[in-house]
């Protein structure tokens, strides 16, 4: 393996590595360590956008490579120069929503050097005047819109990554749809070279003109007491789902998800997804969970997945079918919900394919459905019990307690 050349400066720990990954701002090489600058002169191959590389031209000698679309048809051409000295050129820190996370899997980490450059993050930080620890960060670039929603918390500061410069005017009329026409909008364009500039509007009125595609927007969330939060703790309000009536209820809901358990990176089935609200819920607990919903009846599977995108986890997954068949070919859970549907040997299949140490809940408002749920019980253990929920109604002029039908919950651990 080839070792690249630098100056005395440059750390030991950077020797072998024939593969470099170096930011570069919008300051372009004037921002540059002088390691980095030998970097990209020595390199063979300089890999990156247009921009990047118009940035670093008067340092470039060797081979140009413009990422190509898909970009993924370049990593090739770079593996293909393996033990040859490689930069790739990109936007502040590679490892902060960049590049670096394709590359090194790719890549072994031991042959990759990185030097970032302060992230768009961190920029846009310093320029409100606030603390990067205290603030949401997420982007947009290449990511669902939707996925902002769980983070408009009344009194948030969110900093977003956008798409181009459509972004900020899109995220002004969700803002607006969702009552929270009060946030103010900062939009800070081309960080930390000669052409930045910063605006601010409210979401209500903001008209900003001739953004810069290359935006981050700092969110300041102002919400109306009416506006349709989604609140942090699971059990959300029933009001938020659309819903034919198929709909796990929010007490329910909440025993249901204490029953799974969630943790960070899961995959969930939601066996009769009906209005999604229990996958939902799951994935709303981390940005790393996955879930996948089965649901006979299309018309339902359409309503979840409008749900899933108004409450901010488009990624849900829905595969229209009836089970046990629609279960066959899918990932292993590491936990799974029934919440209809427990007839045709349903319960069994589930059980066998979910993973060692994953959990198993499921509700029955039937008879028959409570004999699969002791059946289950009998057979594997875990903890079976019944869930009666009495709301207030009115009875006539005055109010009395009306019960809902009673619901069997069963749940188990997989030894």
């Amino acid at each position: 393996m080839a070792v690249l050349k630098m100056n005395a400066s440059a750390s030991n720990s950077m020797a072998g590595r024939w593969l470099s990954i170096v930011g570069i701002g919008e300051d372009g090489i004037d921002g540059l360590s002088p390691i980095a600058r030998r970097l990209i002169e020595d390199a063979e191959l300089v890999v990156g956008g247009k921009r990047h590389l118009d940035l670093a031209d008067p340092l470039i000698q060797g081979t140009r490579l413009p990422w190509p679309s898909p970009i993924d048809e370049a990593y090739a051409q770079i593996l293909a120069r393996s033990g040859e000295a490689v930069v790739v050129l990109a936007s502040g820190d590679p490892f902060h929503f960049g590049i670096g996370k394709q590359l090194a899997a790719l890549v072994q980490a031991d042959e990759i050097a990185c030097l970032p450059q302060p992230s768009a993050f961190s920029l846009a930080a310093a320029r409100m005047g606030w603390a990067l620890q205290d603030v949401t960060t997420l982007s947009l670039h290449g990511r669902p819109f939707e996925r902002i929603v769980p983070a408009l918390q009344p009194g948030a500061r969110i900093l977003a990554l956008t798409w181009d410069e459509t972004t900020p005017a899109k995220l002004a009329a969700l803002l607006s749809e969702r009552k929270m026409g009060e946030t103010r909008i900062t939009v800070l364009e081309r960080l930390g070279g000669p052409a930045e500039r910063i605006r601010t509007a409210r979401a209500d009125s903001c008209a900003l003109d001739a953004i810069d595609p290359l935006n981050t927007i700092a969110i300041e969330v102002m919400a109306d007491a009416d506006a349709p939060i989604v609140g942090l703790a699971p059990g959300l309000d029933d009001a938020l789902f659309e819903s034919d009536g198929q709909l796990t209820k929010r007490e329910v809901r909440a025993v249901v998800l204490s029953s799974l358990a969630p943790r960070r990176g899961e995959l969930l089935w939601d066996i009769g997804l009906g209005s999604g609200s229990i996958a939902i819920e799951w994935l709303l607990r981390d940005p790393a969970m996955r879930a996948i919903g089965i649901e006979a009846n299309a018309d339902r599977a359409a309503r979840a997945a409008r749900n899933a995108a108004s409450l901010g986890v488009p990624q849900l997954e829905i595969v229209e079918g009836k089970a046990p068949d629609a279960l066959e070919g899918l990932p292993a859970p590491d936990a799974i919900f029934i919440g209809g549907g427990l007839t045709d040997g349903v319960l069994e299949v589930a059980w066998n394919a979910l993973k060692p140490g994953g959990r198993l809940a499921a509700n029955a408002v039937t008879l028959e459905g409570e004999r699969e749920l002791f059946a289950g019980f009998e057979a594997h253990d875990g903890s079976l019990s019944r869930i009666q929920l009495v709301r207030a109604d009115t009875v006539g002029s005055l109010h009395g307690w009306r019960p809902a039908m009673p619901i069997t919950h069963w749940h188990v651990v997989k030894s």
